[in-house]
């Protein structure tokens, strides 16, 4: 299997006057395509730094983060944003989704940054809405959905480019355990049928044993469980 996500030796420090704090020392990590990994580990140990430095959100200390074979820190702002549109999908505890806007349109908007045909674009929301089972709610706004819905659209938003990788920072976080449930059958099920790799961060030790490989980080090392 080809490794689509890498990131070698990353460090991040943050200063705060004279001091500096080591949040990430030196992590490793290689992801595999269709490959599902969890990230566990404490409060304020850095879980929500590292995802943010993979999917390019925010600039390490030190260290490279390789997307399809490409350091993308070596890239300028503009490229970096265009390619991690294009490669990854993004899942939150908050959906992050915007209130004035529909599911379906929601749902179309990241496409909407690429040069594909509108009717193209509406076919393929459409197509994703469906597999996640929202086809009955497309002209809903959020205010009217549930919350194992809007994350269901958080979801659908995420996978709609094909991203070859899906970053997912406490993705049940803000559900109830049988809505939880459901999400977690969906993310496995995607998984299966798109062959889109998975890493998600969770304090949810069921959710967690559930994918092919869980990683610990402590003191701002990363190891296997």
């Amino acid at each position: 299997m080809n490794n689509i996500l890498q990131c070698n030796q990353l460090v991040k420090n943050y200063k705060e006057g004279k001091i500096t704090t080591e949040v990430l020392k030196g992590i490793n990590l290689t992801v595999k395509a269709g490959e599902q990994i969890a990230i566990i580990g404490s409060s304020g140990s850095g879980k929500s730094t590292l995802l943010h430095l993979l999917g390019g959100l925010d600039k390490p200390t030190s260290g490279e983060v390789l997307l399809d074979d490409v350091n993308i820190y070596q890239l300028n702002e503009t490229k970096r944003c265009q390619v991690r549109n294009k490669k990854l999908g993004f899942v939150y505890q908050l959906h992050h989704l915007l209130p004035e806007f529909t599911v379906f349109e929601n749902v179309c908007m990241p496409l909407m940054l690429s040069k594909m045909p509108i009717q193209q674009i509406y076919e393929h929301a459409n197509t994703v809405l469906t597999r996640v089972g929202l086809a009955h709610r497309l002209t809903h706004k959020l205010s009217e959905i549930s919350g194992g819905e809007r994350q269901r659209t958080a979801i659908a938003r995420a996978l709609v480019t094909n991203p070859v990788c899906v970053l997912a920072d406490e993705p049940t976080g803000n559900l109830d355990n049988k809505t939880a449930d459901t999400v977690y059958e969906l993310m496995l099920e995607l998984n299966q049928i798109y062959k889109t790799s998975f890493i998600i961060v969770t304090h949810d030790l069921k959710l967690a044993q559930r994918m092919d490989k869980i990683l610990v980080l402590e003191d701002g090392l990363l190891q296997e469980k």
